[in-house]
């Protein structure tokens, strides 16, 4: 009887639940608006449209494909809501950025369960709002909602202080459910090495028994970030003792690590594992591999590891271009970009700050063009972006256009406010610098920083304001918390020089807190000479090569000086020194560009452009020269 009740209607039940269930995954690949409503037409058709079921299923379908109204039509019209039912309805209002709406329809929720104040808590937070994800986090708990693993989770990538991570800590502790969860255990690990508290992560790893990939990955990552890099790679190579297998983020970090400790033994070592477990073909790990080889001084390495990787892609290209522009080559970053491009590369905002940070002086058209390019590709809001395009024409001294760009871009960060205080110093723009520095300090947000202090110290330097610069430097540690370092007495002491009061600078460099270094000492050696002191440069002299004993502007100073003064055996003698210990003076190089090229000449070099055709012209035109003076 049941069979022929079937056949009357049409259906069988067993092939259209599997007929549904196909549409269903249809749908979510596609995420079509229009294949959503021929599922909610399927569902009218065979009367399951009252299953709440379904009807869930359907709500979900529309959320995906972004039909919002749709999807709350629907909602409307459901006859039989559960939980679930509002749990699906409000985590699609956040995927769909419908914040006010998530909130209404939470606040008329009937009943609430964890999943209903979970799915808040990351909407909230995925909107922008990690305050707001908190205080409902102490409202679930006011409730008497037991919190999850993922409540935790979640919690711990909002946590900015290390207060609110030990209180989260705490409460993960308290609920005696979650302690021992390995998810829980890496989000706090993760929580507390962002914090930079990494005693804290190696303790929670000490406490999980069961370690995944991702504790062994948090794990290295923590002493690398600590300063220990040796100890980064201890870890790796224990982990692989113990059987965990690396992923291919533990070994593009551990490749990373290589770079930064400039160690290219080990990062051999480190890609051939790569190339073993054929994670070589992850552009994250290539893209790593790339940086290594040119951070450990073989670009031509990085060079032939690109050509050999296939499938090129955004992340790759970046990696090559500013291993170009790190080694000063930007005539071949701009050619790798343009290739890329032609390639249908899309640039992304790294490509875009790694370019600019390669042009020099003479590539003031390309940087124009890349400048029309970014526009064109709607960047000009990025914050890094910008920061790098007025680094580039501070570079090559557009100091007006690089201040259309401050002027043109909000959101500013403290690195894009270093840019412009540094750009203006180095420009003879003091007055302006001091300025922008002013501006900075009305900002609450933002507090300057030992590379602000030495931006505005490099302008008082150039511009000779001595009261300016004696009362900044004074007033870092007092009034701002940084400590002076190395760069910062560099400044002040040189500023001091150039101001003709060298026992003051003297002075410093003598009280300093540590050993000055030779760019503190160089402009008291330079003011020596010209005072004509042979005690004092002879003091400070010994004094620089005994921290810098390669150091040959020493040595040249000292022979200009006996020079002066008519003492030539001294003269021999510290050449003689020189020679011996097979000191080369420092040569000077410059560029020119040709059309579309550019031609370095460095000292002691002869390089032509034209080659034999332009040497046979100079040989006629000496020859001519000649011929003229004999008649």
């Amino acid at each position: 009887m049941f069979q022929l009740l079937r056949r009357a209607h049409g259906l069988c039940m067993p092939s259209s639940y599997l007929h549904l269930s196909r549409l269903v995954d249809r749908c979510l690949l596609s995420k079509s608006p229009t294949l959503a409503r021929i599922f909610h037409a399927q569902l009218v058709k065979v009367g399951f449209i009252r299953n709440t079921f379904w009807g869930n299923r359907c709500l979900q379908l529309y959320f995906k494909s972004g039909s919002v109204i749709d999807a709350f039509q629907l909602f409307d019209d459901f006859p039989d809501k559960n939980t679930i039912s509002w749990n699906v309805c409000l985590k699609g209002l956040f995927e769909n950025g419908c914040l006010s709406h998530a909130l209404d329809v939470f606040d008329e929720m009937p009943e609430r369960d964890v999943v209903s104040w979970n799915t808040m808590i990351s909407g909230s937070a995925f909107c922008g709002y990690p305050e707001y994800a908190i205080r409902l986090f102490l409202e679930m708990q006011a409730c008497v909602i037991q919190p999850t693993d993922f409540t935790f989770s979640i919690l711990a990538s909002l946590v900015s202080c290390t207060r609110h991570g030990e209180q989260i800590h705490g409460n993960v502790i308290c609920s005696g459910v979650s302690q021992f969860s390995l998810v829980v255990c890496n989000s706090l690990m993760d929580m507390y090495r962002r914090l930079g508290v990494y005693d804290y992560a190696l303790s929670v790893f000490l406490t999980v028994e069961d370690r995944d990939t991702i504790s062994w990955n948090s794990l290295i990552l923590c002493c690398s970030e600590a300063g220990d890099k040796e100890l980064a790679l201890d870890q790796f190579f224990l982990m692989r003792e113990v059987g965990n297998q690396p992923d291919e983020y533990t070994v593009s970090t551990v490749v990373s690590i290589c770079s930064d400790m400039r160690d290219l033994s080990k990062g051999k070592q480190a890609i051939a594992l790569c190339i073993k477990m054929g994670f070589l073909s992850n552009t994250i790990v290539s893209g790593a591999a790339v940086d290594m080889f040119s951070k450990c001084s073989r670009l031509e390495d990085s060079v032939k590891l690109f050509m050999y990787l296939e499938g090129w892609n955004s992340a790759l290209c970046n990696s090559l271009v500013a291993s170009y522009s790190w080694h000063g080559f930007g005539e071949d970053a701009l050619r790798l970009f343009i290739h890329s491009m032609r390639q249908s590369i899309r640039p992304d905002k790294f490509t875009i700050s790694s370019i600019l940070s390669s042009m020099n002086v003479v590539m003031l058209d390309h940087g124009a063009q890349v400048h029309s390019l970014v526009i064109k590709l709607g960047f000009e809001s990025d914050t890094a972006v910008a920061t790098s395009l007025m680094e580039m024409y501070f570079k090559t001294g557009l100091v007006d256009s690089a201040m259309g760009v401050f002027a043109t871009t909000d959101g500013k960060d403290l690195i894009f406010w270093n840019t412009v205080i540094m750009g203006l110093a180095r420009n003879s723009r003091a007055t302006e610098s001091l300025a922008i520095f002013q501006q900075l300090l009305k900002d609450r947000y933002l507090k300057p920083d030992r590379v602000t202090f030495m931006g505005i110290l490099v302008a008082c330097c150039y511009a000779g304001f001595v009261n300016e610069g004696l009362q900044i430097f004074s007033s870092m540690k007092k009034l701002y918390g940084v400590v002076a370092g190395n760069e910062h007495y560099a400044c002040i002491v040189e500023l001091l020089c150039r101001a003709g009061m060298i026992k003051e600078a003297k002075d410093i460099a003598d009280k300093m807190p540590f050993e000055p270094n030779s760019h503190i000492l160089e402009p008291i050696l330079c003011a020596s000479l010209d005072l004509g002191d042979t005690r004092l440069a002879e003091m400070v002299a010994e004094r620089m090569l005994g921290s810098q004993p390669k150091s040959s502007f020493p040595y040249l100073v000292l022979i200009k000086l006996y020079e002066m003064t008519w003492r030539w055996e001294n003269s021999v003698r510290i050449r003689y020194a020189m020679n011996k210990h097979k000191l080369n003076c420092a040569q000077g190089s410059s560029k020119i560009g040709i059309k579309s090229s550019v031609y370095s000449f460095e000292a002691g070099q002869l390089q032509i452009h034209g080659g034999q055709d332009t040497c046979s012209i100079l040989e006629l035109l000496s020859w001519d020269s000649d011929d003229q003076e004999i008649h």
